[in-house]
Formats: C-alpha cells, structure tokens, sequence
C-alpha cells in the first residue's frame, strides 16, 4: 500500500511544479523578450540501505525555450530588438552584470538608460549614462547610441556610448529568479560585435499560449489520477483493516 501511495503522492506534487512552470509561461505572453521555460519529469529510483525498491517522480528544468520571438515595430526611438542571437547587459538589483533581451528602455531622471523593468543598461564601458535634457537619441545598429541635446541644431549627434551587446554560450547561461540570465561559470560575457539589432522595434515573448494550455490541462488531469490513486490506497488499507478485526 505504501508503494502506491508513494509513488501517487510524489507523482502529484511534481505535477503542481510543473504546472507553476506552465502557469509562469502564461504570465509572461506579453513580457518583452522573455523566454519560455521548459519541464519535464521522469522517474528516480529511491536510494537507502537496502534496495531501490520505491521509485518516485521528479521535475526537471533542463532548458529554455530560446527560439526568437515575434518582432513588433513600435517606431519608438527608445526601442531595440536583437536580430538573431545576442543578449542585452544590464545590471541586476545586486549591481552585479546580467544578460536579457527586453530592449524597451527608458530614461531615469539622472540621465540613466534602463529597461522597462528598471535594470541599468550596460554599455561596454560601463552603466549608460546620458546627457539630459536632450531632445532626440538614436541606437545604431551596432548598439552605438547618439544623441542631440536639447536646443542644439537638428544636425548636431553627439555620440555618448555603445550599448554592450554579447552571444555567450547558451548551454553556459541560466535563468534566475528575477528572470534575468546570467553564465553558470560566473564570468562576464564578452562584448561581441556580430551582435547587432533594430532600432524602433521591439521582440515579443517567444511563448505560444495554446500549446501552453494544452500542457497545462494535461498536467490538471494527470494530478486527478494521482489524488485518485492516493484516495484507492486510502480505501486498499480501511478495507485490510477490516479484514484483520474479523481475523
């Protein structure tokens, strides 16, 4: 009875991980930039001083999606999207270097170039700082960022940085909890200049809803059949208890 039981009860939790995976996707169909992430389980032996004779479920996040997604044209001087591969540096709110492909940006107050979701913009040497007020800016497509301050003639560009675009290896980064990417060996991405990307657009999330729901009913009705194998274990051990009164 315990088997059963064991195997429904480790079945079914792994069932709502996955499903949290599936859900967080969901959330972030129109998130900028984002990558799906992807979950599958499989079954573990059970290890202890004698032998493996229980087996249990286990979740698994081997990787992210990090096909391209959908290129939308905003005509926004502030937005960028990187054309094939390439990351954004930014800052995390350690102030430690990471690496996201949200290119809708914004300026803070002090002149700081940020994302939407308020990570500094890195540029190769450094956080992106601009002069302010200014009254046009425009990203290359080399990530080199020019500006016109504000009553300067409109043929005026003053060019006050380059945004630093890298293409680390995608089997050496991996995603944190704040969404942002970072290399498992700990070392900063070099600046890569193959890197480029297109002013005036920006990259939509890479998650497709249907498949999405579809996974996610899925794993709904396999946590059914496990809470029903739990409550047969529950009725297999009332009715041996029975049995044993009568004996």
């Amino acid at each position: 009875m315990d088997k059963l039981l064991y195997i429904a009860a480790s079945g079914a939790k792994q069932d709502l991980l996955g499903t949290s995976v599936r859900a967080n996707n969901l959330a972030n169909t129109q998130t900028t930039g984002f990558r799906a992430q992807l979950e599958q389980a499989r079954s573990m032996p059970a290890f202890g001083d004698g032998l493996p004779t229980r087996v249990f479920s286990m979740t698994e996040n081997p990787a992210n999606n990090f096909e391209g997604g959908a290129m939308i044209q905003t005509e926004r001087n502030l937005d960028v999207a990187i054309q094939g591969e390439g990351w954004l540096s930014v800052l995390d709110a350690n102030g430690a270097e990471a690496y996201s492909r949200n290119g809708s940006l914004q300026i803070s107050a002090d002149g700081q170039l940020q994302d939407s979701s308020g990570n500094t913009i890195v540029g190769e040497f450094g956080p992106v700082f601009l002069p302010i007020p200014l009254s046009n800016i425009n990203i290359a497509g080399d990530g080199t960022i020019s500006v016109r301050p504000q009553g300067a003639p409109e043929t005026v560009l003053e060019e006050v940085g380059r945004l630093k675009l890298v293409n680390p290896d995608l089997d050496n980064i991996e995603r944190g909890n704040d969404g942002l990417f970072r290399q498992k060996d700990g070392e900063l991405a070099q600046l890569d200049p193959r890197v480029s990307i297109r002013n005036g657009m920006l990259e939509g999330s890479n998650v497709n809803p249907v498949e999405e729901m579809v996974d996610m009913i899925s794993l709904q009705r396999h946590y059914e059949m496990q809470v029903k194998f739990m409550k047969e274990a529950s009725d297999l051990d009332a009715k041996a208890n029975q049995l044993l009164r009568i004996i």
